[in-house]
């Protein structure tokens, strides 16, 4: 048995592929870790059923000059130590967000000034309008008596080697409250009876076991020991469909999963080539690019469930998408432009890759592994738990990988944020998830322009400029737009397949 099943049948069990190391919510902008977290903590605003933005701890706002939001806090709100929420945790939270070692700088404006009106209102200050801030302010809440009182102030970086007390415990306003925390292992979640809101949820409580081998979860889902798996292995979603009290929900994730390149560095950290960076050419990138045949990694590793994209935006979220095609698979093309860039011979470099993160990584890079042999570049492979690949590209900032592969779904389900986080130069807050250096200040520019631009059809015609420039430069390889896929026990009602493929238990009610 995988896990110890309490007396209680209103227990939830779930697994994932991915571990949750740290219960701090500001060390790690991450789907799946951030779902988890959404038990716990809340943030102003959050996102309903369709994704739409509702009211959290804000139960109201207003935009009373272009540069001013006021938000009104909601009353009687405790956190799980039965401290009061006011205003001073918001204030705290804001400063917290875009402290060294937060990964969501970006997610409040580092300019923004935040002005406590009374304990229940707090102003925003902006520099400049942003019509989009609703869709930035999702982020959560903490404590600041608690925070202080246990040495928690600042945020854990994802890299870091030892862990804060935030990291280890929790003290949120949300649904559950952390019961016991065990990195590796197993966080046990119990509901959280002085919650604000009525709970439509009739659990008990949520037991998260990771189980990083596909064999092994999917073992413990048909068995009955676990009520909700995420993800199904795609090959074994007929399968799972076979057997009685079980099924596989599917549909289509947000996220891109793409590829990137270190083209900042003057030498390529892991590479054969010394005293220069192949990738700062774009003749490489393109060769790069080229090499690789999203189809092939389409039908044999997706299993025909994956979108190819030629951009680093699900199309849903841009109008304009249907307006961009990928460049041609051409390994020829791919060889001569090598031999062009003076690597007639190809060369060697390093890439990094989570195995436990999304949906069939490891397969993808070593698809991708294959492919660009075939024109010369020998890739050595360092495939690793999200943790630790995390942990190692983003160490202390100096984004330690060559090459890599990574999924994005743009948290305020916007452009910008892919404009500013994935492709801006990075300064601090703008390019955090630029693990590569891409630098185009035409293109930074162009973001800029998008946040104040209210008139829809000037901002997406801003947002298609931009992409149109960052294809040209052939800065990013998006592959696809990957699959989601969740095993739910037949016990389990009213759990909403989200398209950021966030699994939430809020509303989840459990028959005997």
């Amino acid at each position: 048995m995988l896990v110890t099943r309490p007396a209680s049948s209103q227990a939830l069990f779930y697994a994932n592929q991915g571990d949750l190391a740290s219960l701090d919510p500001h060390t790690l902008n991450e789907s799946t870790t951030i779902a988890h977290l959404s038990h716990v903590y809340e943030g102003l605003v959050g996102r309903g059923k369709n994704l739409e933005i509702i009211p959290l701890l804000a139960e109201s706002w207003e935009n009373p000059e272009p540069t001013r939001w006021r938000f009104h806090l909601r009353r009687n709100v405790k956190f799980h130590s039965g401290d009061d929420f006011v205003a001073d945790d918001v204030l705290f939270s804001a400063d917290r967000v875009r402290a060294p070692g937060s990964n969501f700088q970006s997610s409040v404006p580092r300019d923004a000034k935040v002005i406590k009106v009374d304990d229940h209102t707090v102003d925003f200050i902006l520099s400049s309008p942003d019509p989009i801030l609703l869709s930035q302010f999702t982020w959560h809440i903490i404590n600041k008596k608690w925070a202080e009182a246990n040495d928690a102030v600042k945020p854990t970086p994802a890299s870091a080697t030892s862990s804060n007390y935030a990291s280890l415990h929790a003290n949120g306003t949300g649904p559950f409250r952390i019961d016991s925390h065990q990195p590796g292992v197993r966080t046990v979640f119990k509901a959280n009876k002085g919650w604000w809101q009525r709970a439509e949820h009739n659990l008990s409580e949520i037991v998260f076991t990771p189980i990083k081998s596909d064999a092994t979860r999917l073992a413990a889902f048909l068995s009955g020991e676990i009520d909700v798996i995420e993800p199904v292995p795609i090959q074994d979603i007929g399968r799972v469909n076979a057997n009685r009290n079980v099924s596989v929900r599917t549909g289509s994730d947000l996220r891109i999963i793409f590829l990137g390149m270190d083209q900042q560095r003057d030498e390529l950290l892991y590479s054969n080539v010394k005293g220069k960076n192949p990738f700062k050419d774009v003749r490489v990138r393109e060769a790069v690019y080229r090499a690789i045949d999203v189809d092939l990694i389409k039908t044999r590793v997706m299993r025909d469930l994956s979108k190819p994209s030629a951009l680093l935006i699900a199309p849903e979220l841009f109008r304009f998408a249907d307006q961009f095609a990928r460049p041609e698979f051409d390994p020829d093309r791919a060889k001569k432009l090598l031999d062009e860039a003076g690597y007639p011979s190809g060369f060697e470099v390093g890439m990094d890759c989570p195995n436990d993160r999304y949906v069939n990584d490891e397969a993808i890079c070593q698809a991708v592994v294959g492919m660009l042999a075939r024109v010369g570049i020998k890739i050595d492979l360092l495939a690793q738990p999200k943790q630790k690949f995390f942990a190692k590209v983003l160490r202390s900032g100096n984004y330690n990988t060559s090459f890599y592969l990574l999924g994005w779904v743009p948290p305020t389900l916007d452009s910008h944020n892919v404009l500013f986080q994935v492709v801006g130069c990075r300064d601090g807050s703008r390019g955090q998830v630029n693990l590569g250096g891409y630098c185009n200040k035409r293109i930074d520019d162009i973001t800029d322009n998008i946040l104040i631009e209210s008139d829809e059809t000037k901002r997406d015609l801003l947002i298609r400029a931009a992409y149109e420039l960052l294809i040209k430069d052939f800065a990013y390889i998006p592959l696809h737009q990957q699959p989601l896929a969740w095993g739910i026990s037949d016990k389990i009602k009213n759990l909403t397949l989200r398209a950021d493929n966030q699994v939430l238990f809020y509303r989840v009610t459990k028959t005997p």
